[in-house]
């Protein structure tokens, strides 16, 4: 999605206590991405959460442990687990205390205490504002995209993990709910102010329809914004109420990901079954399938940018190596990991790389995105509509 003000990231569970896989990232715009679904043995249903009881390399015992001795000498056993996390060397490796992972769990729901704004680190070192939501605090404050974010209630972001800037954002450390103050510390240009915000309760709407001309053969763009809980089903209830004759622009830019299982469904709107992903959870090789029964006739674009990431990619991924779907616009973010929640002594949960996933071809995400087929900078929607028009999807 892109964003809510929070720090998703992928991850997997053990099928036998059954598949946990959330794929997402910097999403600044809520306070987390959500429950954590679970796979069942014949598909993508989302069921409740199984917790395992080992993360990546490192051992949950050797977390717990550490956790255990900063208690019992007073220190924080969060700042322990997350200072064997980070020797682990996994860039995706995270600790979240107990209300943090449950608002995590709450904004894949679709609804999250914030600002509304959506942010990542730049290339710059920066972190930049990717997108506002409209009508929330910071859009009424005058936030846009592209400003960067340099202090939180005067505290300098500075190289904070994003993790911890959300926090702040949402004011996780000090409890803060819906209707308290936060001061956002901005630049634009050669300009910079401060912006006073009350966090509200908010609602993100995660897919948008809209006709690309008044003709009935003018094609459909259907934007995903993120993958939150009733993401898929949008895509495919979109799909199946378009004219016949009218293709689909279906534009991926900024997504930051969300639920696999969002992503999965999305795909059974245009494949009539088969792959959508491989992937592997400590070595032990996995599947995901679309549902028969899709659309695989009308003529479909996906847009994609550098923002398009983790379940974005996936979809993209899978519509691509089947020859469903033509890719325009720039090469996406390239984040592919699986990753494990474990929950520690005291409620809090780290969570490690396990595995990747890759696209049908093979094809792995993780670090090397994945190329369009057409492609576009900033033209990249009015390209696509050229190339959907060419492929006899209206105009």
């Amino acid at each position: 999605m892109p964003g809510p003000e929070h720090h998703v990231k992928p991850r997997g569970l053990h099928r036998g206590a059954a598949l946990t896989l959330v794929f997402a990232s910097v999403l600044a715009t809520a306070a987390a991405t959500g429950s954590l679904p679970r796979e069942s043995e014949t598909g993508t249903e989302i069921k409740a959460r199984a917790v395992s009881s080992t993360v990546g390399p490192v051992d949950r015992e050797e977390i717990a442990e550490a956790v255990a001795d900063a208690e019992a000498d007073g220190k924080s056993g969060k700042d322990a687990a997350e200072e064997v996390v980070s020797r682990s060397g996994d860039r995706w490796g995270a600790v979240y205390d107990e209300r943090e992972y449950e608002d995590f769990e709450r904004s894949l729901d679709g609804t999250y205490t914030g600002v509304g704004v959506s942010a990542r680190r730049s290339v710059h070192g920066d972190v930049t504002v990717t997108s506002v939501q409209p009508g929330g605090p910071a859009d009424r404050a005058g936030v846009r995209k592209g400003d960067v974010l340099r202090t939180v209630d005067g505290r300098p972001v500075g190289k904070r993990p994003v993790a911890e800037v959300v926090a702040l954002l949402r004011g996780d450390r000090t409890g803060a709910a819906e209707g308290t103050s936060v001061v956002l510390g901005l630049s634009r240009g050669g300009r910079a102010w401060s912006a006073p915000l009350r966090r509200a309760r908010l609602t993100t709407h995660p897919v948008s329809v809209r006709r690309l001309g008044a003709s009935p053969s003018a094609a459909v763009l259907i934007k995903v914004a993120a993958f939150t809980k009733g993401a898929g089903t949008a895509v495919r209830d979109a799909v199946d109420d378009a004219p016949g004759d009218a293709g689909i622009l279906l534009d991926l830019r900024a997504n930051s990901g969300g639920l696999v299982t969002e992503a999965v469904t999305a795909s059974s709107a245009f494949l009539d079954g088969g792959l959508v992903a491989t992937y592997d959870v400590h070595g032990e090789q996995r599947a995901l399938y679309a549902e028969p029964g899709g659309d695989t006739e009308r003529p479909v674009v996906v847009l994609v940018d550098g923002g398009t990431m983790s379940a974005a990619e996936l979809l993209t991924g899978a519509l691509q190596d089947r020859g469903r779907a033509v890719t325009v616009g720039s090469r996406t973010f390239g984040k592919g990991s699986v990753q494990m929640p474990s929950k520690l002594p005291g409620g809090s949960v780290a969570e490690l790389t396990v595995g990747h996933y890759r696209t049908p071809a093979g094809r792995s995400v993780e670090g090397s995105g994945i190329t369009p087929d057409v492609g576009a900078g900033p033209e990249a929607q009015e390209r696509g509509e050229t190339v959907l028009s060419g492929l006899g999807g209206g105009s």
